[in-house]
């Protein structure tokens, strides 16, 4: 049983934050020399060789080894909704559009949460919630706009698209995985273990499967380690060490925030001030929402 310690919880969160607040960077260097399908057919493997170290070093290799097949089959699916689906979508996402756009139009999948949590779990819309909804979703027109001022001058809108559907894979990702009782770090290499055979098998179909340039391996081995590997580590052990992990969680929202400074200074991108109030819409919604989730269950 892990002692609750809130300062080594908050610098496990800020190491978290650290890396994800990087790896929107990553994934544009990396989708300038290949494909999406390559850059998760890496980032996949490199992923899972880093989940694999701690849970041998815990002593937990037999605990995946005596999984039933019940649990068995469940990593098989949801391996394939994330990471296999999900990276997929969310790449391809970010080949279209600016990383400024992408990544906050991905982190409004707790608004999707709640949307999927309507039919799923049987909860219903209150006025609050529905505020919400429309605040971050004015925050994804604000930001797919990329500076114009015209509504009807949206630029990619498939990719709009398919970073929304990202968000909402990713949301329905994270119902699935709360009725899986598995310890977090066995669940979550056994899930890797079958996305790598999932996007192996889709290079070969598809041809991909041939010599990459370094300039396109690096950065995706870099994402490997610091947006699905170790940054998973990092933010479990937040959570494990928190006394209150709603107060850890809330930490999250600062993300996308100091991964616009590296977007600007890595990728030299203009920061859009449409991306800067869109951002801001998004993360007010989810706030907004978060608060009227605790107004009824008081």
């Amino acid at each position: 049983m892990v002692q609750k310690n809130d300062r080594i919880a908050f610098v496990y969160a800020g190491l978290a934050m650290l890396c994800w607040s990087t790896v929107a960077v990553a994934f544009k260097r990396a989708l300038s020399y290949i494909s999406t399908a390559q850059l998760l057919l890496i980032a996949n493997y490199v992923a899972l060789a880093a989940l694999i170290l701690p849970v041998a070093v815990q002593g937990k290799i037999r605990e995946c080894l005596q999984q039933n097949r019940r649990q068995i089959a469940f990593s098989m699916f949801i391996g394939f909704i994330n990471p296999f689906v999900y990276y997929l979508i969310l790449f391809k996402a970010y080949s279209l559009l600016p990383a400024q756009v992408a990544q906050p139009i991905n982190f409004i999948w707790p608004i999707m949460l709640m949307l999927l949590s309507i039919p799923l779990l049987g909860q219903k819309m209150h006025v609050i919630s529905l505020i919400a909804l429309l605040v971050s979703f004015g925050g994804v027109l604000v930001l797919s706009l990329q500076g114009h001022a015209n509504v009807f001058s949206i630029e990619e809108p498939a990719g709009v698209v398919l970073a929304l559907s990202s968000s909402l894979i990713w949301a329905l990702y994270w119902i699935f995985n709360m009725k899986d009782k598995r310890d977090d770090q066995v669940k979550l290499m056994t899930n890797f273990f079958f996305s790598s055979l999932y996007i192996t098998a889709w290079c070969v179909l598809t041809g991909q499967m041939t010599a990459m340039p370094v300039a396109g391996i690096l950065p995706s081995v870099y994402a490997g380690l610091f947006e699905m590997g170790i940054t998973f580590v990092l933010w479990i052990k937040a959570l494990q060490y928190a006394t209150s992990t709603a107060r850890v969680s809330n930490l999250i929202y600062i993300t996308p925030f100091i991964s616009m400074i590296f977007i600007h200074f890595f990728l030299h991108e203009k920061i859009y001030l449409t991306s800067v109030a869109g951002l801001i819409l998004i993360i007010g919604g989810i706030i907004l929402q978060q608060y009227g989730a605790k107004e009824k269950n008081k």
